[in-house]
């Protein structure tokens, strides 16, 4: 079965265990490829900040999730372990970071194959082009935007705070999936 949202993914934490991302569903998430020693690793600040901004304003709707990837000049060469360190240490990310991945090629992360074919980037590229690329997901588990690296954290308030005001979607239920009954013969008076 072909993915069709966020909700269909369940890639590893840092500790190697899948997660359901369908977890999220109905909350707004921003996706980001990391990494710890690049140039745009300052934006871990910026990001954590947004975080914190956001969550302090609109609860739990909002959630950042970081995606580790040494596919760029090797620059998140460290273990899962390193990676939580460094961001915890240097930035005081409380975000969640997953486990390293490959975001390009043939062992790219599913979640990213996905991510790539819902929103191309400049000029139509799907690939990824560097870190600290931003995917937004909607409350529909959906992608909305899609930003490089060169795009600060800092920027992205405004169209999160968009994607947070439009309503979430409607949980499917027993009596929204059940056939409409047929109208009734008897007139009513």
């Amino acid at each position: 079965m072909a993915a069709k949202t966020l909700y269909d993914f369940k890639p590893l934490d840092k500790a190697g265990n899948e997660v359901d991302l369908a977890k999220y569903q109905g909350k707004v998430v921003l996706i980001v490829n990391t990494a710890s020693k690049c140039g745009f690793t300052p934006q871990y600040g910026g990001l954590e900040k947004l975080y914190k901004d956001l969550r302090a304003k609109h609860g739990e709707d909002f959630e950042i999730i970081g995606f580790p990837c040494n596919q760029f000049g090797a620059q998140e060469p460290g273990s899962n372990d390193d990676i939580q360190s460094f961001c915890q240490i240097n930035y005081g990310v409380s975000f969640p970071i997953f486990g390293k991945i490959d975001v390009n090629g043939d062992s790219a992360a599913p979640l990213y194959t996905w991510l790539k074919d819902q929103k191309s980037g400049l000029l139509g590229l799907k690939r990824i082009k560097w870190n600290f690329e931003k995917f937004l997901i909607g409350r529909d588990g959906l992608v909305v935007e899609r930003w490089a690296s060169t795009t600060k954290p800092e920027s992205l308030e405004k169209p999160i705070v968009e994607a947070l005001s439009k309503k979430g979607p409607v949980a499917p239920t027993a009596t929204t999936d059940a056939p409409a009954a047929a109208p009734s013969a008897t007139p009513t008076a």
